[in-house]
């Protein structure tokens, strides 16, 4: 009989594995039999777990953006007033293990994927229309038009992630992806509080 709990750390592990191993060769062409062996179990368990590879990678898409959520909810926590909202939404989406290199890989994989995959185009539809939404409540205050400022904000903070997972200028820098976003919402807002 498994030990109780067994399950979820092994589900864990494959699905930061499969992070990792996309990462690692920047792109979905690993095999399940390439990340089961990164977790340290079976192919045989992962098929047992997930079904196919794109399963696997759809769940580890669902951990990054659990991940993104509580990284958001936690600066959202602190942030009193609507610009510093704003400015935490932006924080959460570079922050945390949010901008790193193998989680920008995924992203950059992510979007590819849901162009021909339907659960990671819905994937993709719910996490856009959180962020779009997210921001335009922080944004309402601060500007007549805030569904046009939020939908821009959000492909710029998408932009980033692509602009860097297509160049290989080292590590992301997450002050500079912030200031990025910072410098287009004052131009859209000015310096409202």
């Amino acid at each position: 009989m498994p030990r109780v709990g067994m399950m979820a750390l092994r589900m864990d592990a494959l699905v930061n594995a499969t992070i990792g191993e996309i990462g690692r060769k920047g792109s979905l062409d690993v095999t399940v039999g390439q990340i089961a062996k990164a977790a340290g179990v079976s192919s045989a368990l992962a098929h047992h777990y997930f079904g196919s590879k794109d399963d696997l990678f759809l769940a580890a898409m669902r951990a990054i953006l659990s991940d993104f959520g509580s990284e958001a909810r936690r600066e959202l926590h602190a942030a009193i007033g609507p610009r510093a909202r704003l400015d935490a939404l932006v924080r959460a989406s570079f922050g945390g293990r949010n901008f790193q290199p193998e989680v920008v890989a995924a992203w950059l994989n992510f979007y590819v994927l849901a162009r021909t995959q339907p659960k990671a185009a819905r994937l993709l539809g719910i996490y856009q229309r959180r962020l779009v939404s997210n921001l335009t409540h922080a944004l309402r205050p601060l500007t007549d038009s805030p569904a046009e400022v939020a939908r821009t904000a959000a492909a710029l903070i998408d932009g980033l992630y692509i602009r860097h997972a297509l160049t290989a200028a080292g590590p992301p820098d997450a002050g500079a992806a912030i200031a990025t976003v910072d410098r287009y919402l004052t131009l859209a807002i000015g310096d409202a509080d």
